[in-house]
């Protein structure tokens, strides 16, 4: 039964939000920043603030000016020794900037390479990018490792401990493949599906597996989930002739052809009737946002373990799910909810 998520705190900001970041310990941060009058800038990088916030009351703890501003990349998080870490555009190029916990103060900046998507942790900050993938101390902001191949373009990702999860596709294949990337040296630790999935919308790792959002799952499943699958299309309450949006479910050590764990059809209308969806995975569970609907699985078994409707989902800007926290955020509000699937 769906249910109407508890809002746990909520707050109202006067800045944009574009980015957000929340742990398992340490504050909830918000990077934001002040649009001009008439939407007007000077420059194509926007000037940025970050804000952090106390996990349980929603009170502010500290507002400071961020050298990584508003554009192209951004990710932020704890490093090592509780310091914040954040990334992203400034003027001189992209940026990774080391700031207090404790009053927002800037400690240590480094100019890094133009990426898309961040994953920020105590041990590495993993940068993704379309050519290559690189991975910085969040001790020293030195560059540890970066890992590319001749023709391979990188797409979505996910992080599971010592796992770097990546879609991936060549200039000669058409479709997409996932490789397993050791998080902590860069070497390549094998692939997980083979280049030919038709799409590879959003990937999610958690403990227990890694989960792909895809479609055409006849192309993507082993010949021996064939007949699952065509009674799963079968008792699709929609009825289309094939799945346009789906879920796959795999062990971190999977390879090529093994059967996955669990595989959900989650829509069979035509593509441009899909609404967006997004999945993040966290302590065993996939969290999967549709519209305003917030649905947690169990990532082993498949079995659904809530359903919640949670207020301003569909209007999102960012969210994530931390040990059972919702951390949601609007154009200029921000609000903590609690999932307790």
């Amino acid at each position: 039964m769906t249910q109407t998520a508890k809002r746990r705190w909520s707050r109202e900001l006067d800045s944009q939000i574009d980015g957000i970041a929340f742990g398992t310990t340490g504050p909830v941060l918000l990077h934001g920043y002040d649009p001009p009058a008439g939407g007007k800038w000077l420059d194509d990088v926007i000037p940025g603030k970050l804000g952090a916030f106390d996990r349980h009351t929603g009170e502010r703890l500290w507002l400071a000016p961020c050298e990584v501003g508003y554009g192209r990349g951004f990710g932020a998080g704890i490093g090592p020794h509780g310091n914040v870490l954040v990334l992203g555009p400034s003027a001189g190029g992209h940026m990774l900037v080391r700031m207090s916990v404790s009053d927002g103060e800037l400690i240590e900046a480094a100019s890094i390479d133009t990426f898309d998507e961040a994953f920020v942790g105590p041990d590495r900050v993993i940068c993704v990018s379309a050519r290559h993938i690189v991975a910085y101390d969040g001790d020293n902001l030195q560059q540890r490792w970066s890992y590319a191949r001749d023709g391979e373009r990188y797409h979505a990702a996910a992080r599971h401990g010592r796992h770097l999860f990546v879609a991936v596709s060549t200039s000669a294949s058409r479709g997409y493949g996932l490789h397993r990337i050791d998080a902590l040296t860069g070497r390549y630790d094998g692939t997980i599906l083979p280049l030919g999935v038709p799409m590879i919308r959003d990937v999610a790792a958690t403990a227990g597996g890694v989960v792909v959002l895809t479609s055409d799952l006849e192309r993507v499943l082993p010949a021996e989930s064939t007949s699952d699958y065509m009674r799963a299309l079968a008792a699709h309450p929609a009825g289309g002739p094939r799945d346009t949006l789906s879920l796959v479910a795999l062990r971190h050590d999977a390879e090529p052809g093994d059967q996955p764990s669990w595989f959900k059809i989650l829509e069979t209308e035509p593509v441009d009737s899909v609404p967006d969806v997004s999945i993040s995975g966290d302590s065993g569970k996939l969290y999967v946002e549709r519209l305003a609907y917030l649905e947690a699985i169990d990532v082993v078994s498949g079995r659904q373990l809530g359903n919640w409707t949670v207020p301003g989902l569909d209007e999102q800007v960012a969210w994530g799910v931390v040990e059972g926290a919702g951390l949601l955020a609007e154009e200029t509000r921000v609000s903590v909810f609690e999932l307790p699937a």
